[in-house]
């Protein structure tokens, strides 16, 4: 009798766990939909080679992306050991080296399965535009040693190149009007759209060899050579951009030095833009290493002069205006100096804004303000009334302006875009439901397992 009512119970609890199982199954199976599962990651990395330092920035965007061009975030950004790399000229082994901690902190924050699909750039700005036009071969040994460094880490390296001009201030406008969703926003009914054109911002951009300016004009740009054409997030957009090599902060301070020692009636050549009271020793070799100065060289047998500030700030504005040719546009209302067609600006422009931290640069202040402030009005055409749109920025949205961040979404269009994988999703009722029955039939399961082998028949 004892062995018949085990097997009973036994059958029972065997047929309900069966049952259950089933249940579970159908409602894990049956009731289920497919969905689109997270994009995968993309990486990518650029380094902004100019003329006083060099900067590596990692990005990171979804596969998917948004009309053919990545949502991007920046990932890291990495200050290169030492100077630009146009510096190297005499030491081009070093020039890669330099990079090499910056690549090291990249791989570390890069997942290892993303290191060979990673594209890698670099771009080298004014300051090896310079050292190009004044020595070829040794702008190539350069490229050569960064070359040979950035191969030795498994990333995928596409090169590194030097920037036109008008190519780094068109990046810049791509950056800044990304960073304040002029090109793209993601609304809150959760949909991306394109604001309208005409809040789109200008960028500005004072470097050390080259001074940039890009914006969207409202009207067509009659100078081709200024006019620059992108297509992001299914847009095309055509940019004024321009930039003026030589005007940067540095090679206007030699420039300013050059034009002193030109005009000089002593020994000692006095410089109204240096606080009286600083002194300094000028190398004639150093101050005419650069094109930007090198025609306007004196033929005189001394090697160096003494230079003397003597802060005289209306002097010092007079000299450093004689610095730029505004006499070639002929008060052309489209033509901002030396020259150079630009059309009329309209709405916001950011400026890249540098601090520098060292006290050894304390000198170049009062130089610095009378060329950004002769740059922005009698250049760039800034009065009263146009001030204040101009906004000083280092960073927008815990983002770098500059045009790395440009040139990599201008990069993604060329990358193949990857439709997120399937997955399984259940309601969560029936998700309940279905954890519910599991452990149902694990639980009968265990049962029926105990009560065959330890309910004894006696």
């Amino acid at each position: 009798m004892g062995h018949i009512q085990r097997d009973l119970v036994f059958i029972v609890l065997l047929g309900a766990t069966v049952v259950s199982g089933v249940v579970a199954l159908i409602l894990f199976l049956v009731d289920g939909s497919d969905i689109f599962g997270f994009p995968d990651t993309k990486y990518g990395m650029v380094f902004d080679a100019g003329s006083s330092h060099t900067s590596l920035y990692v990005y990171k965007w979804p596969a998917d992306k948004m009309n053919d061009t990545g949502i991007m975030s920046q990932a890291l950004s990495c200050n290169a050991e030492g100077p630009g790399i146009s510096h190297y000229a005499n030491d081009p082994v070093n020039a890669g080296e330099s990079l090499r901690s910056c690549m090291e902190k990249a791989m570390t924050l890069i997942p290892e399965d993303k290191h060979q699909e990673t594209p890698t750039f670099l771009g080298a700005t004014a300051g090896m535009r310079l050292l190009r036009e004044k020595n070829s071969s040794q702008a190539d040994r350069i490229f050569e040693e960064i070359t040979k460094v950035l191969g030795q880490f498994p990333v995928n390296f596409q090169g590194a190149q030097i920037l036109t001009g008008n190519d780094e201030g068109s990046f810049g406008w791509i950056t800044i009007n990304y960073i304040l969703e002029t090109l793209v926003k993601y609304t809150f009914a959760g949909e991306w759209i394109q604001p309208p054109m005409a809040k789109t911002v200008g960028a500005l951009d004072l470097g050390g060899a080259s001074a940039q300016i890009s914006f969207l004009p409202l009207g067509p740009i009659t100078d081709p050579s200024t006019k620059t054409t992108f297509r992001l997030y299914g847009h095309d957009y055509s940019v004024y951009a321009h930039s003026y090599l030589c005007y940067g902060q540095n090679q206007l301070q030699k420039r300013l030095l050059a034009r002193l020692v030109q005009t000089r009636l002593y020994e000692v050549v006095r410089n109204p833009c240096y606080h009286g009271g600083y002194e300094e020793t000028l190398s004639l070799a150093d101050l005419y290493d650069t094109p930007c100065v090198q025609n306007s060289q004196p033929s005189t047998p001394v090697q160096s002069l003494r230079v003397e500030g003597t802060g005289n700030p209306e002097a010092c504005h007079s000299v450093v205006y004689s610095l730029f040719n505004f006499s070639t546009c002929q008060g052309q209302e489209d033509c901002a100096f030396d020259g150079i067609y630009q059309p009329q600006k309209h709405g916001q422009f950011y400026v890249e804004a540098r601090y520098p931290e060292q006290k050894q640069w304390l000198y170049s202040y009062c130089t610095n303000a009378m060329h950004i402030l002769i740059l922005l009005t009698n250049g760039y055409k800034f009065d009263n009334e146009t001030w204040s749109s101009i906004h000083f920025s280092k960073q927008v949205a815990a983002t770098d302006i500059g045009w790395t961040l440009g040139y990599m979404l201008n990069v993604t269009n060329m990358i193949p875009a990857e439709a997120p994988a399937f997955q399984r999703a259940e309601s969560y009722n029936v998700w309940v439901a279905g954890v519910f029955f599991l452990a149902l039939t694990i639980a009968m399961s265990i049962g029926s397992g105990i009560i065959y082998c330890f309910w004894s028949p006696d």
